[in-house]
């Protein structure tokens, strides 16, 4: 493992745990996967708020799109067997298309640029006020017409992964589950992993949470649903250590993978930038790719009623990171962005180094908290309750055992001050100072507000 990657694994889950307290999220599991090999899981909060169970990394959650890379897996593995090719059209292997849906190729549907409705003319199964779509009623919606030309633009659409689904059901004459299960999760070795609902009554699962809003508070959400027909596209049910490790396996540089290097690069390939969006992503076939900072990364995200998810991979560092979080307004998006921070930031410092390995810890005032982070051989502060903890982050140089000075700082802040640690009898760090500023441990804040202001 690098040096640097474990001290970033340490601090992770300070920041995420503050994230979590903040935003009153149910509950959130994260794991890191790096040269193949999980190296950090945890879980924070509830599976659920009604009976308060405590959610562990062994908990399941419905993680939605996510589904899209195992099916263009499995497609680009019967590739690879020479049972189809990309651009075989739809209407080779399913009957009662749409003319123009028969036309799209099976690449068209795995990049979404098929044209294809994204979730038909009654998608109320997003409601939770019907059922998901079974074939026939999939087949009736394919039978229309596409909503716009095929390849002029990325356009999502579950119903072109089901019909991806119908389409791997047609080629291997068996149903999809059971196939997707047989060729692509167990050759992997993901023992937490299933394309649908229902589960074996043994396994945890943890129950999706509305938002706060409209009703001021959250209720539980179950989504436990059978996918059905869309299965292909949204049905799956996984842990975050069983999809860092799938998608760690998709980088074309991983050692072990069920797909050829030539194979995983097609999929991660860039083809349709997302379009009238601010961020700058691009699909490929079955995954999504960007940047975060300088760091180029690809993966997905699932939204299923109650949960929220994302997972990335990493290529250049070997790293992938999967969370998972179990309400409709979960940061999994956000959150992973802010891991990213983190990682880079620790890459770039490196490893703390002896004379400051020991300045860490949060502190409080009444304008919140500071993490003081070392790195190298300073002194970073972070501030958790931002999206990325190091925007703006200050740096303190380390002159002796307990003083140094802000080295760098924002423009209104502390530049040139005097940081300095008071002991206790102990021996232990009792308060810290920031020019004039005085810093407590949360316990010694918290009674301080109180005692000032009352409740």
């Amino acid at each position: 493992m690098d040096e640097w990657l474990q001290p970033a694994l340490q601090y992770i889950p300070r920041w995420l745990e503050y994230q979590i307290r903040e935003s009153e999220q149910p509950g959130c599991v994260i794991a890191v996967v790096h040269d193949g090999r999980v190296v950090f899981e945890r879980a924070f909060g509830r599976a659920e708020i009604v009976g308060e169970a405590t959610l562990t990394p062994r908990h399941r959650f419905r993680v939605a799109s996510h589904s899209k890379s195992f099916t263009a897996a499995g497609v680009m593995k019967l590739r690879e067997q020479r049972k189809l090719g990309l651009d075989d059209r739809a209407g080779q292997y399913v009957q009662g298309l749409h003319p123009a849906v028969a036309e799209a190729t099976i690449a068209q549907l795995l990049s979404h640029s098929a044209g294809i409705i994204r979730d038909g003319t009654d998608s109320g199964q997003w409601q939770d006020a019907r059922p998901f779509l079974n074939e026939a009623e999939l087949r009736a919606d394919l039978a229309a017409a596409p909503i716009i030309e095929p390849n002029t633009r990325f356009k999502y659409s579950n119903h072109g992964y089901g019909l991806a689904g119908l389409v791997i059901e047609a080629v291997t004459r068996e149903p999809y589950r059971g196939w997707i299960r047989r060729e692509i999760i167990e050759p992997i070795g993901l023992d937490e992993t299933d394309p649908d609902m229902p589960l074996a009554v043994s396994a945890p699962v943890a129950h999706g949470h509305s938002g706060k809003l409209p009703l001021g508070r959250r209720v539980v959400v179950l989504g436990n649903k059978p996918t059905d027909a869309l299965a292909a596209a949204t049905g799956f049910v996984s842990t975050a250590r069983d999809l860092a490790r799938f998608f760690a396996q998709l980088d074309p540089a991983a050692d072990n993978s069920i797909l050829s290097p030539a194979s995983r690069r097609e999929m991660i390939r860039p083809q349709w930038r997302y379009p009238d969006a601010d961020v700058e992503r691009y699909y490929g076939l079955g995954v999504t790719s960007g940047k975060t900072g300088d760091w180029q990364w690809f993966g997905h995200s699932g939204g299923f009623q109650g949960f929220i998810t994302r997972t990335v991979v990493l290529p250049e560092h070997r790293i992938a990171v999967s969370l998972l979080t179990n309400a409709v307004d979960g940061q999994a998006g956000p959150w992973i962005d802010g891991v990213i921070h983190i990682l880079a930031m620790f890459a770039r410092h490196g490893a703390p180094q002896n004379e400051v390995h020991d300045w860490s810890g949060r502190w409080w005032t009444l304008w919140g908290a500071v993490d003081l982070v070392p790195m190298g051989d300073k002194v970073i502060v972070a501030v958790p309750s931002l999206p990325n903890p190091f925007t703006e982050a200050g740096e303190i140089s380390v002159s002796d055992k307990d003083t140094g000075h802000f080295t760098a700082a924002a423009g209104t802040a502390r530049y040139g001050e005097t940081v300095r640690r008071v002991r206790r009898p102990d021996g232990s760090i009792s308060e810290v100072w920031f020019g004039g500023t005085r810093l407590l441990p949360e316990a010694e804040a918290a009674a301080e507000l109180e005692s000032r202001y009352g409740r």
